[in-house]
């Protein structure tokens, strides 16, 4: 066995081995004060403009806290997209150690491995609470940094945006036939669903939205939720805004990390590692959930159009969504694999949800 394989099989196992300990003992997360500990100064690259300080500041969370256990001998800083790769290029800088560490989604890298869309989220699949369930206690970490591993990486859940939006729309859309022709920006199977429904899909990073959709280059573009769409500009460039954001219930980021540079770091720098990412993971879902109600009711007062996709594209968009994982589970044995854990983790937590949540959420909406 080569070198790599063995970086990677010893990373997976003792990196998910820890993680729960990790989860359960957050609250007292290890300091350093042994003088023999060595300093060490990282890069990480991520997919996103630094003026988004919910969704990049999940990865300096990461690198904030990392420095604050180590008493400033273990240090990150952190780049915005496009200052060492662009934002699409994270995983290939880890995976090349141009950088030792990465803040970013899954989906993103899809083309190289359809799986990595469960790193992420699958659309009409599981919310953020339900997504953290399976990574951290439903075996779902251990699947996903078996699939990082083959690119010389192994990942941490940091960060999750919880619930998002639908996307904006420069007109009205009522009925699959309203979306032929049009040009979304929007990735992973969320992307491949819309492009089978017509739609002329593109991948995007964060920071190059806006300028795209207000200058025609796209109809249709999704981000995130109220808070960060804001932030970015887009009600400025068109006026309608859907809901709800079917492919993408509860989205997971990830920090990767090189294999090489992660088997390097002392023990308790890797516990530290861990302990900041679930941080990190933590406080970014309850920043969104904190800041996301009030920017709608600004976006609202300000003159954008809510709207809800039709039973129509609903319908229509979960069927191909199935078909979709149906056929990756047919022509890859790892994709199935996942596929199958996953399905059976979603049925069951959502039946226990659906009795304990859902009825108390119609009753308390009036519904």
């Amino acid at each position: 066995m080569q070198r790599r394989d063995l970086l990677r099989n010893f990373a997976i196992s003792a990196g998910t081995a820890t993680v729960v300990s990790a989860c359960q003992n957050a609250t007292n997360a290890p300091r350093v004060e042994a003088d023999d500990l060595p300093k060490l100064n990282w890069k990480m690259a991520t997919s996103w403009p630094k003026s988004l300080e919910t969704i990049f500041g999940g990865a300096q969370t990461v690198a904030d806290r990392v420095g604050a256990m180590t008493g400033g001998k273990f240090t990150i800083e952190c780049y915005q997209a496009d200052e060492i790769v662009p934002g699409l290029q994270v995983l290939d800088a880890v995976e090349n150690a141009t950088v030792q560490c990465g803040h970013t989604a899954g989906y993103y890298y899809a083309g190289k491995n359809p799986a990595l869309n469960f790193a992420t989220g699958i659309p009409f699949g599981l919310n953020a609470a339900q997504q953290n369930a399976w990574l951290y206690q439903g075996g779902g970490l251990e699947l996903m940094q078996k699939v990082y591993g083959e690119f010389n990486i192994i990942n941490f859940p940091a960060g999750n945006t919880g619930g998002q939006m639908g996307g904006w729309f420069k007109k009205e859309i009522k009925t699959v036939q309203d979306l032929q022709g049009l040009k979304m920006r929007i990735p992973g199977f969320g992307g491949e669903v819309m492009s089978q429904l017509g739609v002329n899909v593109q991948v995007l990073p964060g920071g190059e939205i806006y300028l795209a959709l207000e200058r025609g280059a796209i109809d249709a573009a999704e981000w995130i939720g109220p808070y960060d769409d804001e932030k970015l500009g887009l009600n400025k460039a068109a006026s309608y805004y859907y809901y709800p954001g079917w492919w993408e219930p509860g989205p997971s980021l990830d920090l990767i990390i090189n294999l090489e540079a992660w088997a390097q770091l002392p023990p308790v720098y890797q516990e530290i590692v861990k302990t900041a990412a679930l941080e990190s993971n933590i406080n970014m879902l309850a920043r969104y959930n904190s800041l996301n109600g009030e920017a709608l009711k600004r976006l609202v007062d300000s003159g954008t159009t809510l709207a809800i996709y039709s039973d129509e594209i609903m319908a229509a968009a979960k069927k191909i969504t199935e078909d979709i994982l149906t056929k990756n589970a047919a022509s890859s044995p790892q994709f199935k694999e996942i596929y199958a854990q996953w399905s059976q983790f979603k049925a069951t937590v959502s039946n226990w949800n659906n009795i304990n949540e859902l009825s108390l959420a119609r009753f308390n909406s009036g519904q």
